[in-house]
C-alpha cells in the first residue's frame, strides 16, 4: 500500500492512496458540518451542500452531471456532522476532469437567487421523508434524546428555519468558510501523486482572493471565529438522557431505539466501541439477533450502529417489534448489553476478526477508503486508519467490561 500526505502552502491538506485497479476516487471535504450550526441555522450545512450543484461560473448544472456522467462516472455528495464532501468516482485517466469538477463545485458556486427557494423546497420534502419514515425518525430522535440542543436536533433542520434562509446567509457561509486551509482533498485510485499536488495547486490559485470580493453576513460569534481563516468551533455539545415514545396513526409496528454516550472516534477506545457493537449486535452472529429474533422471535430486525466523530460517540441499539412487546425487547437488549461484560477470550478473538475482515471488505471501494480517510483525518491524523488492525487487536476483555458497565440509556418507540 502506498499513502501520501502533504499540505499544501495555502493550508490544503491532500491525501492519497495508490491503487493498481484504474478507478479513482476524488473526494474534496470542508470541515464544516451539521455540527457547526447553532439551532438559529440549523440546515445550513446541508442547504450550501444542496446549491453548491446548482452551476458555478463555468458550468450549469447540467452541465456539471453532464460532464462526470458522460464519461461514466458518478458524481455526488453529502452532509455529515463534522465534514460536507463532495466526490467524483470514475475511470482513472480521467483524473483531471474529477478534479476539475470538484474543485469548481466546492470552491466556485454561483448560488443562484432562483434556486435557493426552489431548494429550500425540495430540502423540506427530506425533512417529511424523514419523518414519514418510521426507522429514520425513530433514529433521529435518540439523537435527540441523548444530546441538547443544537447538536442533537436533526441535521436537515426545521423546514421554517430552512425556508427562511437568504442567499446572502448561505453564500456569506461559504464563502466564509469553503477555503483551502479547511479543507482535505482525498483521492483513491491508480493516479500519481505529483500530477494530483499540481492540479490542486493550480485549481486553488486565487481562491482567497475571490472571497475578499464578497460582503458576506456575518453569523453568530459562537459559531465562527474572527481571524483571516475562518476557523469554525464545533458550539457545545452537552449530553442528557431522555426516555420517551410517540404514537402515530397507520403504524403497524413498533420501532424501539436505545442509545448510549460511547468513546469519541478521537479515543483510544473507539476500537473497543467497535468490538462490542460487533459482538453485541452486528448480523445474524450477534448476541441480540441470536436472542431477540431466533430463540425469542420477537423481532424480524434487530441491531447495533456506532456513530463517532472527533467530538461526539454513540451507540444505539434499533429493533422492530410488536407493539405489545416493546418492554419485553427493551428489558431483553439491556440484558444482553449488561452480560457483554461475562464474554470470552474466544468470542473476543472471534470478534476482532469479524470487524477486521469488515473493514477490509470495505475498504475494497474507493469512495468508502476516501471516506474513512477524510474521516481519520478530521479524527487526527489520516494515517491512523492504516492502523486500524493493530488497534483492533489491542482490545482487551477488560475494555469490552468497562463498556459493559454502562448504566445509563436513553430511550425512544414509535409506534400506534
Amino acid at each position: 500500500m502506498e499513502f501520501e500526505k502533504r499540505v499544501l502552502a495555502n493550508g490544503l491538506t491532500v491525501l492519497f492512496e495508490k491503487r493498481d485497479v484504474d478507478v479513482t476516487s476524488v473526494m474534496l471535504g470542508v470541515k464544516y458540518g451539521s455540527a457547526y450550526d447553532s439551532i438559529e441555522e440549523k440546515g445550513m450545512a446541508h442547504f450550501i451542500e444542496h446549491l453548491c450543484f446548482k452551476g458555478t461560473k463555468k458550468r450549469t448544472a447540467k452541465q456539471i452531471v453532464d460532464e462526470v456522467e458522460k464519461i461514466g462516472g458518478e458524481v455526488n455528495a453529502f452532509t455529515h456532522e463534522e465534514i460536507t464532501a463532495y466526490y467524483v468516482k470514475l475511470s482513472s485517466e480521467h483524473l483531471d476532469v474529477a478534479m476539475d469538477v470538484i474543485f469548481d463545485i466546492f470552491f466556485s458556486p454561483v448560488f443562484p437567487e432562483g434556486d435557493v427557494g426552489r431548494e429550500a423546497s425540495v430540502i423540506c420534502e427530506e425533512i417529511k421523508m424523514v419523518r414519514d419514515n418510521p426507522m429514520r425518525h425513530a433514529l433521529e430522535k435518540i439523537k435527540e434524546n441523548l444530546y441538547e440542543e443544537p447538536f442533537g436536533f436533526f441535521g436537515g433542520g426545521r423546514a421554517e428555519v430552512v425556508r427562511r434562509m437568504t442567499r446572502n446567509q448561505l453564500k456569506g457561509r461559504h464563502d466564509e468558510v469553503y477555503l483551502p486551509e479547511n479543507s482535505v482533498l482525498c483521492v483513491v485510485g491508480n493516479n500519481d501523486f505529483s500530477e494530483i499536488i499540481s492540479l490542486a495547486e493550480k485549481l486553488t490559485l486565487g481562491v482567497r482572493s475571490q472571497r475578499s470580493e464578497v460582503g458576506a453576513a456575518r453569523h453568530t460569534p459562537n459559531t465562527l471565529s474572527s481571524g483571516a481563516s475562518q476557523k469554525l468551533e464545533v458550539p457545545e455539545i452537552v449530553g442528557k438522557i431522555v426516555k420517551n415514545d410517540e404514537k402515530r396513526a397507520g403504524l403497524e409496528q413498533a420501532n424501539v431505539v436505545l442509545g448510549f454516550h460511547f468513546p469519541m472516534a478521537s479515543d483510544k477506545e473507539r476500537y473497543a466501541a467497535e468490538v462490542f457493537s460487533a459482538i453485541l449486535g452486528q448480523g445474524m452472529s450477534s448476541k441480540l439477533f441470536a436472542e431477540v429474533r431466533e430463540k425469542r422471535g420477537l423481532v424480524y430486525g434487530v441491531k447495533t450502529d456506532l456513530d463517532m466523530g472527533k467530538n461526539y460517540g454513540y451507540m444505539v441499539i434499533w429493533a422492530g417489534t410488536d407493539p405489545v412487546k416493546v418492554e419485553e425487547v427493551k428489558s431483553i437488549c439491556l440484558e444482553e448489553f449488561g452480560k457483554m461484560g461475562e464474554i470470552t477470550e474466544a468470542e473476543l478473538e472471534e470478534a476482532k476478526a469479524q470487524v477486521v475482515g469488515n473493514w477490509k471488505v470495505e475498504s475494497e471501494g474507493s469512495s468508502e477508503t476516501a471516506v474513512n480517510l477524510i474521516m481519520e483525518e478530521i479524527a487526527g491524523d489520516a494515517r491512523e486508519y492504516y492502523d486500524y488492525e493493530d488497534r483492533i487487536g489491542e482490545v482487551t476483555l477488560e475494555d469490552i467490561k468497562k463498556l459493559a458497565g454502562k448504566t445509563e440509556f436513553a430511550s425512544f418507540s414509535l409506534g400506534p
